[in-house]
């Protein structure tokens, strides 16, 4: 399968996979597709991302009607791989089963400004289960900001967003926070009677991080009328566009075109919140005399730009 190509992108919730053609003929073919559970290593575990990748391929070659083989070149493009100790592992393994004659390794934020933006310069700015922000000026410079984890960060995220919402729920219950709607809300979606009944349903071995992160819902939902949710969502829009600012800073962005390339399903399905994040973006780097960015994307299918980062691997 020397003329194949895989570009996999995989976050805190799913792992895509898709098959294409080596040499891109302008059509955006696609041969098959695939899709498994999380595919982040630090957040889901090494093993469990492994499986998940070598399931999406498998079932995007099984769409193609094709036979699992090597294909010439991949781009496996991972939450919580943006460092060189997760891409050489990663690396390792893929080399191990035989996934293509040439693997590339990248963080998940390097494909959707390949997705987006043809030059490859500018910012991609995630907010899904998790946030990131990445960069690449017209030098080829490249620097990050955010994407600690949920542990460490995740600021703006959903799981960011919903924590908060969770942990002012709890604040209100024992009155040493203001009163919020958030807590007889969450009640309701937990299907819990009182805040004690709320410890077993978060602590369980069944509510996993991206269902933790589907609860900040309940916080976009009441944001508008609730004072504690709307701070909350708006503390995150502040987190979000001052990862964009400071990479702005670092990276010193002077093409007047550069791309702003914003993806995860927080953008995607909080329109409201993605309209406020790149309005406080704009209004920063006025202020600060920064260059703007002169376009913006929306990218809904990041693992397209791990397909074009396979084709360029070297």
């Amino acid at each position: 399968m020397s003329d194949l190509v895989i570009g996999v992108d995989g976050g805190g919730t799913k792992t895509v996979a898709w098959l294409a053609p080596l040499v891109d003929d302008g059509t955006s073919q696609i041969l098959g597709r695939g899709i498994a559970g999380p595919g982040n290593p630090r957040g889901a575990g090494f093993d469990v991302a492994k499986d998940n990748i070598a399931a999406a391929i498998a079932a995007a070659f099984e769409e193609a009607s094709l036979p699992r083989t090597t294909v010439a070149r991949a781009c496996i493009a991972l939450a919580g791989a943006g460092r060189t100790t997760e891409q050489e592992q990663l690396a390792a393994w893929a080399t191990e089963q035989r996934i293509a004659k040439r693997v590339r390794i990248c963080g998940d934020a390097e494909p959707i400004l390949a997705a987006a933006a043809a030059d490859n310069c500018g910012i991609a700015l995630i907010a899904g289960t998790g946030s990131l922000a990445w960069g690449r000026n017209e030098l080829g410079e490249t620097a990050r900001c955010g994407g600690w984890g949920y542990l460490l960060g995740d600021d703006g995220s959903a799981y960011g967003i919903a924590i908060s919402g969770l942990r002012a729920a709890m604040r209100a219950a024992d009155g040493r926070g203001p009163e919020t709607n958030l807590l007889p809300h969450f009640l309701h979606k937990l299907g819990a009677l009182t805040a004690d009944a709320l410890i077993p349903k978060v602590y369980s071995p069944e509510m996993t991080r991206d269902k933790l992160a589907a609860l900040s819902q309940v916080v976009f939902d009441q944001a508008a009328t609730d004072e504690v949710a709307g701070s909350i969502v708006e503390a995150g829009v502040e987190d979000l566009a001052e990862m964009v600012v400071s990479l702005a800073r670092q990276l010193n962005l002077s093409t007047a075109a550069y791309t702003l390339a914003m993806a995860g399903g927080v953008f995607q399905h909080q329109l409201s919140y993605t309209d406020r994040v790149l309005r406080a973006v704009l209004d920063r780097m006025h202020g600060l005399h920064l260059k703007r960015p002169g376009q913006f994307a929306i990218v809904e299918e990041p693992v397209q730009g791990a397909v074009a980062l396979a084709r360029a691997a070297q």
